[in-house]
């Protein structure tokens, strides 16, 4: 059983930390349109789709990367008293607290699939004058909550090996 855990945990590991550096660029390319979008209103006739796909690509980026950046230890904490405590102490505290957050990203995860099932059979598109299909970033958003329900499993198992006594490399 231990090591399905540890396999688990290697497999969802790995596959985020790939998916993260992938989002990682995605800012770069955000930056492009957003520079195309400035020299455009600037120089020549504005482009109608340029704030909204530098919407989407941010949308990207954030929730591609929420799954990596949980995986590095990387997001905002309240440490009044956290920091103080010892390393088995801080596991228990994070195996209790992650419940909450799985409960929260399944929420967040059926909303996600229904909201892109319903893009995808109606043909869901934005109230803008480009109105872009929504069906892509929908299925993008999906997926980014997916990975980060995995890696929070992940970090789950991760600690509560700490606070049993079995590390798991």
């Amino acid at each position: 059983m231990f090591d399905a855990i540890r396999a688990y945990v290697r497999a969802v590991e790995w596959f985020n930390r790939l998916i993260g550096r992938f989002a990682m660029y995605l800012i770069f390319v955000m930056l492009g349109v957003l520079l195309y979008s400035s020299v455009s209103k600037t120089f020549f006739q504005p482009s109608i789709w340029t704030l909204e796909s530098a919407q989407f690509l941010m949308v990207a980026y954030f929730l591609l990367g929420g799954a990596y950046s949980m995986q590095l230890d990387a997001h905002v904490r309240m440490d009044l008293l956290y920091s103080h405590l010892k390393p088995r102490t801080r596991a228990i505290l994070d195996a209790l607290t992650v419940v909450f957050l799985l409960f929260y990203l399944v929420m967040l995860l059926y909303g996600g699939v229904s909201s892109s099932q319903y893009a995808l059979e109606y043909k869901e598109t934005s109230y803008s004058s480009w109105s872009p299909q929504m069906a892509p970033i929908k299925l993008i958003m999906t997926f980014g909550i997916l990975l980060m329900l995995l890696q929070a499993t992940a970090t789950f198992f991760r600690d509560l090996a700490i606070a049993l006594g079995r590390e798991l490399p």
